[in-house]
């Protein structure tokens, strides 16, 4: 599975970021449950990312996301 890469305009700047298509593809549906832009959200992860590489962060930050995601949905089957 090649990466895929697309470029983006963030803080006034051009960056290129590349992803594999799974990152692609779950990172598009966050936006969307954000009601938001992939460039918006992009921006988001990018002025939160310090000192790591932007595709670097966008991985984690989804990463952190879906385990997020999955300790909700055990916290509440267990409160059940």
């Amino acid at each position: 599975m090649r990466p895929e890469k697309r470029s983006f305009s963030i803080q006034g700047h051009r960056t290129s970021i590349s992803l594999e298509k799974a990152f692609w593809i779950a990172l598009k549906e966050a936006a969307a449950e954000d009601g938001t832009t992939l460039a918006g959200l992009i921006n988001s992860i990018d002025r939160g990312r310090g000192e790591a590489g932007l595709s670097s962060a966008v991985r984690v930050w989804l990463l952190n996301r879906l385990q997020a995601r999955l300790r909700a949905a055990v916290k509440e089957r267990t409160s059940e």
